[in-house]
């Protein structure tokens, strides 16, 4: 698949009334023609790291849901080639059996995600193609933004135009 998401963000639209992912800013970890999967990057949880994954305690966030059922880590690596998935530049995923014990040694800066979000084959696709998502370039401050719950706004605001707008609208328009 040439036009992979992988490496990309996906800013919820305006008009995306699904309250699972409004206003969310969803970092594409893997897209492929059998479907994607990405972490939520501005929706932090009230779960702390050491509840969910005692051995990653150390870390600073835990990032929000779809699937909760699952605990995925998202790191920048020192050595790239440690990582089992690399997303963006030195950042990706550890290898399903990585020891997590040790990962703050491989790593310069983690984030413990409660859960991903998943879409089967097509289905990403027509949502973009519904108007339901905006793609733009990921960068590593993004996925380590020091205030994630306000980074939906702060990428639309630095695509200007009329992204800018987008991003100083109220969460309902009727009280403008």
């Amino acid at each position: 698949m040439d036009d992979s998401l992988k490496g990309h963000l996906l800013l919820a639209a305006p008009t995306l009334r699904d309250p699972n992912f409004a206003r969310t800013v969803v970092l594409i970890g893997a897209h492929s023609e059998d479907g994607a999967m990405g972490v939520v990057l501005n929706r932090p949880s009230a779960v702390t790291v050491a509840e969910a994954v005692p051995q990653l305690g150390e870390a600073v966030d835990v990032g929000g849901p779809v699937h909760q059922s699952s605990i995925v880590v998202l790191a920048e690596f020192l050595d790239s080639s440690s990582a089992g998935l690399l997303v963006l530049d030195s950042i990706g995923f550890p290898a399903s059996d990585a020891d997590l014990d040790g990962l703050a040694g491989t790593t310069v800066r983690r984030r413990v995600f409660a859960g991903y979000a998943g879409w089967s084959a097509q289905q990403l696709e027509s949502e973009i193609e519904d108007g339901d998502w905006i793609a733009h370039d990921a960068a590593p401050e993004h996925v380590f933004a020091d205030l994630p719950t306000e980074l939906w706004r702060t990428v639309l605001e630095s695509m200007g135009g009329s992204y800018a707008l987008v991003a100083r609208m109220p969460l309902d328009p009727s009280v403008n």
